[in-house]
């Protein structure tokens, strides 16, 4: 048994609240691999958890985080040994067991991820949650096909973290990405990171029409409502969107003709409970081929455990910017 540091989340009968506390790592959820983290990520999700402003978490009480990564100190898993760097993303974490806001978590080997050659441990929790996200819709889009030359990329919700990383991680997969963002002043930046294009969302006039002339070959939507039904007309014969995210809206009212006539593809993208395998594969290309460029100028924040409860405000508020890394104690 060892004692350590989390921030963990409760709800009972003195209400919400969420802090860092000591723990004893005989206290964490079950599972085959005991994990001293080095670092994890902050993403909208734990924010809302950690707020409260949102029902991330279906037991209480559990340690906020939904990425970590660190070293194995302890497995009962023949998969793993003593010293092994490894992370996971979703599966769980702060949602139905502890998750990576401690200076330890045990994972389910199930969903416990090798950490790929080609990756620091620091550089596998820039990419955290949101750069799995983009890279798994690109891994949907081109498995339904996609290929640079049905056209360019939109990327909306471009100035988010998964916005950022898509951008970096879609160039160099060989697409021309256009960037989609209401934050012109991002512009320079977005445009460094890969876009061959911004666009302002708010000068962005879509037609109404149910088709009108294609401008994208596919899209990574982070926004959903309004955007989603006004980029379903612009995409050309074949191509794919994925939708991600739903910070425009959780509906959007569309027709069924470019699905029907051109072939337009509608792909979600579930990061959480995505299956081993595909995880594999995304992870292997994050590490290799899709491996963002940019990465060390995406992580614009790195913050203690004690520093979270001053990050998720601006986040909930649309306030940050780039990706913020939690790094633990001795990583």
């Amino acid at each position: 048994m060892t004692t350590f540091r989390a921030f963990r989340i409760h709800q009972d009968e003195a209400g919400y609240r969420a802090g860092t506390e000591t723990m004893d790592t005989d206290a964490l959820s079950p599972g085959e691999v005991l994990v001293k983290a080095a670092y994890s990520s902050v993403n909208f999700k734990d924010a809302l958890a950690g707020t409260g402003k949102g029902k991330i978490l279906r037991q209480f009480p559990l340690n906020g985080g939904i990425d970590v990564a660190g070293h194995v100190v302890a497995s009962t898993s023949p998969a793993f040994k003593e010293g092994d760097a490894v992370l996971c993303t979703g599966a769980g974490l702060s949602e139905t067991r502890d998750g990576g806001y401690g200076e330890y978590a045990r994972l389910d080997a199930r969903w416990t991820i090798p950490l790929p050659a080609g990756l620091s441990l620091r550089e596998s929790m820039i990419l955290g949650t949101a750069g799995f996200t983009a890279a798994l819709g690109l891994l949907q889009m081109q498995d339904n096909r996609q290929t640079p030359s049905l056209g360019p990329i939109a990327v909306t919700g471009a100035s988010g973290g998964v916005g950022m990383l898509a951008i970096d991680m879609y160039a160099r997969a060989g697409y021309e990405v256009h960037a989609i963002s209401g934050k012109a002043d991002h512009f320079d930046f977005l445009a460094g990171l890969g876009a061959a294009q911004c666009i302002d969302r708010h000068q962005l006039a879509f037609s109404g029409k149910p088709m009108d002339s294609a401008r994208f070959g596919g899209a990574l939507d982070n926004v959903g409502g309004t955007m989603l039904a006004g980029l379903l007309p612009l995409i050309a014969p074949y191509g794919n969107v994925a939708i991600c995210g739903n910070a425009g809206g959780i509906a959007f009212d569309s027709t069924v003709m470019p699905f029907i006539i051109r072939g337009v593809n509608l792909l979600g993208v579930a990061s959480a409970g995505t299956a081993r395998d595909l995880r594999d594969r995304v992870w292997q290309h994050l590490a290799s081929d899709w491996k963002p460029r940019h990465l060390d100028r995406i992580a614009t924040r790195e913050v203690t455990l004690d520093e979270l409860p001053d990050v998720f405000p601006a986040m909930l508020a649309g306030q940050s910017f780039g990706r913020t890394v939690v790094r633990h104690a001795g990583a």
